[in-house]
This record gives structure tokens, sequence and C-alpha cells, in this order.
């Protein structure tokens, strides 16, 4: 026997279709690149979507077509998401922040057949637009009067395009695993790797991250999404929450500290999400401006790397601000576990709490996950026990586009993150390292991380990072890289002593490098492969 449930696609549209019937009025407010504040409501929202599917219709856009996309977080770039995924192609998101060349094989990998570009990128892809022969329109994101006299070719505006488009347009009905989104992994092994996003799963993450229990989006909260929708598919914000009905508040290309501030103060954000650089700017510019508070602002949301300690604190203590700790991947929709707490922790002391909370949390509905030895043999969830973080769900890649990487599953159906990770009896995550960045010294393995968080905490160190270095005896050994903060000037010892007693002693670094900058990848994220590279001839004093 079946079930007698009516056949309802789980299409992206359906989101905002519901946001406009039952949120008509709620606010959409963004910094436009051409300067001034812009608000519409999910009704426009709707409405524009619609006119710019029908648009592209009529140019010849459709279903399973890739358009490309390189812009800031604004409303123009929620109307492409909606209206391109609704008419059935695909959105295909380029972080602006890579180089030329790389650039130029994803567009060419992904087959991107239209282009939408921000003001500010205009002349990255008129730089590179020769050797992208598969592009037939280029769509500048901006109005007639702001309308650059551009070399791209076949360039149209993006109002201009609108009002050829009907409002009234009819979204089309396809099968709900129909690829709607595509973005690239960051590539620091070989080319990047493009994975393939449908309506079912977007969808899926969207209710998934929704849940009370994960971030909980209600129609009465302001959401500033400062991960930027060419990030890890924008974590599920563009989707999650219009469902909700929540106010959007999308900062543009603005993205210091005084301008993150600005935008928290006056709209009244209730919950924000951004990687740790994003927020240190934040801090900072607090720092320097005691009279500013953080009056509307509940919840902030820190993923992409693990949050420092000390950040943790700053938010919680200086500001009453809730922190959660997220990580995912972009191969997971990108959520994949959240810092909450769960039934049965509601009277744990907060010095009980404070140990599990620096975790990366636990997984919502929809993801399974577990760590696994050598052998794909599942450790405890002891908390102790670390090992290779594998997880399968429905919001999880089964493949890479066009097969690149080959069979990515195990026997078992599960994907392996890369990570190294411990689970506590709780189903607390925690990683201790990538696979490719954890430091084995003498049989056994140092957790970077642990050791970063920890420097950080240092009130003289603006960032750290931690390598491993070829030692003659040990294997490798660590080799602490730190920024120092401005007007600060901590000696090496210094920091290495405030270490003490916080690690196992054989885990203290051999020795402390001070760096003007240290190097990030295009996502925000340290890149330790620049560092080992920095650092390829460093001899350490106890080799």
């Amino acid at each position: 026997m079946q079930g007698l449930m009516q056949d309802w696609p789980l299409l992206t549209h359906k989101v905002l279709d519901h946001a406009a019937i039952y949120h008509p009025d709620q606010e959409i407010v963004s910094r436009s690149v051409e300067g001034p504040i812009h608000r519409q409501t999910y009704a426009d929202l709707n409405r524009r979507a619609r006119k710019l599917a029908s648009a592209c219709e009529k140019h010849g856009l459709k279903l399973g077509d890739v358009a490309g996309t390189m812009a800031w977080n604004g409303y123009r770039h929620l109307e492409i998401w909606y209206g391109i995924m609704g008419l059935g192609a695909v959105v295909h998101t380029l972080n602006p922040r890579l180089f030329p060349e790389q650039l130029t094989y994803i567009i060419d990998h992904a087959e991107d057949k239209w282009f939408f570009v921000d003001l500010t990128f205009v002349p990255i892809m008129e730089g590179i637009q020769d050797k992208l022969p598969s592009i037939k329109n280029f769509v500048v994101m901006t109005d007639r009067d702001h309308m650059p006299d551009t070399s791209l070719r076949g360039a149209l505006c993006y109002e201009d395009l609108l009002a050829e488009g009907d409002e009234d347009f009819v979204w089309p009905e396809f099968d709900e695993n129909t690829a709607c989104g595509m973005c690239y992994t960051s590539g620091t092994t070989g080319n990047p790797k493009g994975v393939v996003y449908s309506h079912r799963s977007n969808v899926l993450h969207a209710m998934s991250t929704n849940m009370a229990d994960a971030l909980g989006f209600h129609s009465t909260d302001a959401v500033m999404p400062v991960v930027p929708m060419f990030h890890a598919n924008a974590w599920s914000t563009a989707f999650s929450a219009p469902m909700a009905g929540a106010k959007m508040i999308m900062p543009g290309a603005m993205m210091d500290g005084a301008s993150i501030y600005e935008l928290l103060d006056t709209e009244q954000a209730s919950i924000t999400l951004a990687v740790p650089t994003v927020w240190l700017m934040l801090l900072q510019y607090l720092e320097q401006n005691p009279e500013k508070k953080l009056e509307a602002l509940k919840r902030v949301v820190i993923g992409g790397s693990a949050c420092p300690e000390s950040m943790m604190k700053a938010f919680e203590e200086d500001y009453d601000v809730e922190v959660i700790h997220a990580w995912g991947m972009t191969e997971m929709s990108p959520l994949g576990t959240l810092g909450t707490r769960k039934g049965g922790m509601e009277n744990m002391s907060q010095e009980d709490w404070w140990p599990i909370k620096l975790k990366q949390g636990r997984p919502p509905f929809t993801v399974e996950m577990r760590i696994t030895d050598d052998d794909e043999k599942e450790l405890p969830r002891d908390g102790k026990a670390f090992g290779h973080l594998v997880v399968r769900g429905p919001c999880i890649s089964k493949a890479y586009m066009k097969g690149e990487g080959g069979n990515i599953l195990d026997s078992e159906g599960y994907f392996d993150t890369g990570d190294v990770s411990t689970v506590d009896e709780y189903g607390f995550m925690q990683i201790t390292d990538r696979s490719k960045d954890v430091i084995k010294s003498g049989g056994e393995w140092i957790s970077s991380i642990d050791l970063e968080n920890i420097a950080v905490g240092h009130p003289d160190v603006a960032e750290a990072a931690v390598i491993g270095i070829e030692h003659p005896k040990w294997d490798e050994r660590p080799l602490l890289v730190i920024v120092k903060k401005d007007g600060a000037e901590p000696e090496g010892d210094d920091i290495l002593k405030f270490m003490e007693g916080k690690i196992a002693k054989w885990w203290m670094p051999d020795d402390v490098a001070f760096v003007e900058e240290i190097p990030h990848t295009a996502t925000g994220k340290i890149s330790k492969l620049q560092l080992r590279q920095q650092f390829e001839d460093y001899k350490l004093p106890t080799a």
C-alpha cells in the first residue's frame, strides 16, 4: 500500500510563493552597489523574480541552462536566485576573490551560458571574457542611469531586461531533483570541483536549518547574512529566511567593521551570520568605539573556520549576544552541525557547558554523522577517540560535477569530509584538524586548531596559525605563526607561557614566528597550503 498524499514537488520557487503570500510586506533591506539603501518586500521580490524569469525565457534561457553570477548580497542577487531557479535553470555563484585563471576554469567547466555581474566586478569579467566562449549574454546588475560603458559582449542592463518580463509569469513545474544551484569547492588540492544542488536538497536543507534546535528563524527575526551568497550556498539563508518570513538585511560590498555595525544597529538585526574574520573586524571596531552597543542583536552564527574562545566570550560576556558555533561544507549545502543546547542540558552550569559550546555542535535531522578509522570502522562517541569525519544525507553530495574526483562515497554511502574529529556522548562533534593539516609528531596527532584557538586568546595576538615543520626525531613539530595586534609587541616566550597548562606539554609549539599577515583562501579561511610554502625552508631550533 502506498500513501495517498498529494504530489507537491519541493521546488525553490515555492519558498518565495509562501513568503509573498503570507509575509508580503516583510522587508528586504540592501546596501546597494550604487550607494543608497534599497528597500523592497517579499511581494516585490516575487513580482520582480517572475519578470526576470519571463524576460530570460524570451531571450532563450531554458530548463537546465547554467547562469553564472558574480555579485554581493543584495536584492537583485536574490531576484536572480529565485527567477533563474524558478525557470528551471541553474544559478552558478562565482567567488570574485579567485584568481582569473581559476574563474576561467570554473566558468568553462560549468558551461555557463548567461552571466550576471555586479558593477564592482565588471572589470574582472571584461578581462577574461575572451576565454569564455560559452557565455551568450552578460547582464550588468544595475539600472540605465548607472550602466557603464563596458566592452562585455552583448551586455544587457539588468533593469532594462527586467522591463521586458511579465510579472504574471507562471512558474513551470518539473521534477524536484532538477539541478538549481552550483558552487565550486575552493580547490585546495587540484582543480575546484563543482557541487550541484537540487531543488529538493535546497528546500529540505532550509527546512532542516529552520528547526528550533538549529537556526530556528522566526517571522519576527531580522536576519543579516554577512556570509556572501557566493560562499557555500549562502549558508541556506537565501531560502531559510524567506521560508520563515523573516526580514532580510543584505550588506552589499561594505564588509568593514563600521559598515557592518551600522546595518546591525540601524536595521535592528536580531541574528547575523559570517566567518570569524568578519567578526574580528566588528569586535575591533566596537573595542575602539566603546559607546557602541549591540542592543537588538540576540544571536551571531560563526562558521567557516573554528571560532576562538576569546571571540565567543567577547560576544557573550561583553555584549550579551549568544554565539552559535556552526560547521559545514559546500558539499553539505552547507550546514552540518550547530552548537545549541539539547534536552537535559537546561540546568548544566556555564562551567560545564562552555567546553561543549566551543565544539562545532551536533547535526540536525537530515545529517547522519560518524567518525571512522582508516578501515571505515566506526569509532566510539566518547569525546576522546578521533578519526575521519564522514556524513550522509539528502542534502549531501554523492558526486561532483562531471564526475570529477571519481567515486566520493565509501562502501556505506558516507562522504569523507576531510576533517579529523571527535564526537562526545552528547553527540557534539569537535574538529581537531583537517586530515591534511593535522600535525603528526612521534606517531601521535596534534591539533593545530586547538593550538590556534588558545594562542589567539592572548591579549596581544590578532591572529594565529599553526603548521607542522619537519623534525629529524619527531617527523613533525608545531610552529606557531602570529600576527600581533596593532601597537602590541609580545615576545614568543610570552605567548608560549600563556599557553602553558592549557595543552599537553608535548603539544607545545617548538617555536613562534611573527608575520605581518597570514594568508587566507578566497573563502576567508587560513591558507595552510600557502603558509607551509612560506615556511618550507624554516628550521626549528629544536631540530
